[in-house]
């Protein structure tokens, strides 16, 4: 197995363990949270996409003109 390489069992289950909990605290937080979300921050997922397809739009034109 690729992660027995690096890691012990302990901390691949403990990994595992963290990431299933971190998911379920994220989940019951965005579902308790759900309202202010549809009032505060209506529409921020476009812009959010808009200036991050800005930002590496503008990163691979700097790294193409540089000649790297």
């Amino acid at each position: 197995m690729f992660l027995s390489a690096f890691f012990t069992t302990g901390r691949i289950i403990f990994m595992i363990f963290f990431i299933i909990a971190f998911l379920a605290l994220m989940i019951y937080s965005y579902r308790k949270d759900i309202k202010n979300h549809e009032r505060y921050y209506n529409g921020a997922g476009k812009k959010v996409l808009i200036y991050g397809g800005l930002i590496v739009i503008i990163f691979m034109a700097i790294r193409f003109f540089s000649g790297h």
